[in-house]
């Protein structure tokens, strides 16, 4: 399984499940396809930011690709 920690192991087209804001004290995770990677360090210890196309933003939980 890919580290979502890491910049590089996060693609455009990519299906993934992320944590919203509103969700982090639940922990529940939204799945979505990425459509802009916002985290600009290649390492982010709670997980690299991303845009989804529907337009919500949050960390990566999970990479589903």
């Amino acid at each position: 399984m890919s580290d979502p920690t890491r910049r590089e192991n996060i693609r455009p087209g990519q299906r993934v499940a992320i944590v919203l804001k509103k969700d982090q004290r639940t922990g529940a995770l939204t799945e979505g396809v990425v459509r802009d990677l916002l985290t600009k360090a290649p390492v982010h210890t709670r997980g690299i930011k991303v845009r989804l196309t529907d337009g919500q933003v949050g960390r990566v939980h999970r990479i589903l690709d």
